[in-house]
């Protein structure tokens, strides 16, 4: 429900949504779906894990500057 309201968000509705599942499908046929999604899903968790890297540096920068 959550990915609905925010592609809803960008402004897709069913119809735009089920034309890029289409185009997706032919460009890279059925058996090469997952293996994007599997990709896809380990660059979203590298960018979170990078984004948690950050935080933690900024975090402790800033316990250094209030010394």
């Amino acid at each position: 429900m959550i990915a609905l309201k925010s592609l809803l968000i960008f402004g897709l509705g069913g119809q735009e949504i089920l034309l890029i599942a289409l185009v997706v499908l032919l460009l890279f046929g059925g058996a090469k779906i997952p293996e994007l999604m599997k990709g896809l899903g380990k660059g979203v968790k590298s960018f979170k894990d990078g984004m948690k890297e950050v935080d933690i540096d900024t975090d402790k920068e800033e316990k250094k500057e209030e010394k």
